[in-house]
């Protein structure tokens, strides 16, 4: 995967983009659809056509992606990022958040081919069985 940070300073977005991000900054659906749910684990499919987006959405557990075709996006993160990254098929990445911490962002496809990514969300009850 390579990003480009393409602006980091105080957001300005579009007025549509920050309501979205005020009114969704709280949202815990963090795919498109969800594939299966364990007491352990939610499995979570996006899937975006060029010109798509999945909205504004919170991490607050661990978990990774793999992006399964490759492509292009945009995302708006919290801290005012607007970022532009390029994935090939296979890539992974891992994310892990203490008490507190977060992640607020979207995702956009802003390719010329469908974006498809598998993410895979690990539940606190997961962490505190392997002693975390």
């Amino acid at each position: 995967m390579t990003a480009n940070v393409i602006e980091e300073v105080a957001p300005t977005w579009p007025s549509t983009i920050r309501e979205k991000f005020e009114a969704n900054q709280l949202n815990g659906r963090v795919g498109s659809r969800l594939l299966s749910e364990t007491d352990r684990v939610r499995v979570w499919e996006i899937r975006l056509a060029p010109g798509e987006r999945i909205g504004f959405h919170r991490h607050v557990l661990d978990y990774f992606w793999t992006a399964v075709t490759a492509g292009r996006a945009r995302s708006h993160t919290q801290d005012g990022s607007v970022i532009e990254a390029t994935y090939a098929a296979g890539d992974t990445r891992h994310f892990a958040y203490g008490t507190g911490e977060y992640k607020i962002h979207d995702l956009e496809n802003v390719g010329d081919t469908d974006l498809w990514f598998t993410t895979v969300e690990f539940s606190r009850q997961c962490e505190r069985a392997v002693g975390n």
